[in-house]
Formats: structure tokens, sequence, C-alpha cells
């Protein structure tokens, strides 16, 4: 899989006093987009969490292009770059109405078993 793509709708409550969508809600969009990313590959979030794992995300970074407003459409591109380890590095494009890029991102998760919450290696649950 290349990417996957998701639609999202700027909401009232996600602006800030700008009108502009507040920054830390493009993380939000961005989890929503992972998530949907493994239930389109058939890997629901509730089904890794059944076997005891969590990803919790342990680093993210974002380049803030133009801003996205009240009402907007922004799509939403995630693509896994990498997998190695108990790590799995995402990369995220937002783009707006115009198809213009107004953000990227890159989002690193771990693989752990919630207890005794240690690293788990992606090959090992094959």
């Amino acid at each position: 899989m290349n990417s996957f793509q998701t639609i999202y709708r700027v909401s009232y409550s996600d602006t800030d006093q700008m009108g502009y969508m507040h920054h830390s809600n493009y993380f939000k969009y961005y989890e929503t987009a992972r998530w949907e990313l493994f239930r389109s590959i058939g890997i629901p979030y509730h089904e890794i969490e059944k076997d005891d794992i969590i990803l919790p995300v342990i680093n993210a970074t974002a380049k803030f292009i133009k801003p996205a407003v009240y009402d907007q459409e922004i799509r939403i591109i995630t693509r896994v770059k990498s997998f190695k380890g108990a790590r799995i590095m995402f990369e995220y494009r937002a783009l707006n109405e115009a198809g213009e890029i107004i953000n990227e991102a890159q989002v690193t998760v771990a693989c752990v078993r919630k207890a005794p919450a240690k690293p788990v290696s992606l090959q090992k649950l094959s």
C-alpha cells in the first residue's frame, strides 16, 4: 500500500480565535487517519488491543505551511514511511480544497505489549 486518503471538514470547535484550525488538531486528524489506514487493510485498532498491544506515539513533528479554516474540506494522505523492529513511522500530508499542501507531518509509534510494557518486534506479531 502506497498511501491512504481521508477527507475531513474542519469543524468550528477545531478552530482558534484567529479562525484557523488549532495546530494541535492536526495530530488529532492524523491519528484518525492512521487508524483508518489500518482499518482499510483489515487491522482495526480494537483487534490490536485484544492482543494486549498498544501503539503509543514516541515522536511527532509537523510543518505548518498554510492555515486550514472552519468548514474547509481537507484531505489527509497517510503513508507508512518505514517499519523496523518495534517502530512504525507514518508520513502525512494535509491538502486544502485547491490541492495545496497546508501541513506535512511525521509520527512514529512504538509497538508495545501492555504488560510488562515492553517493546514488541512487528515480526513477532505475525
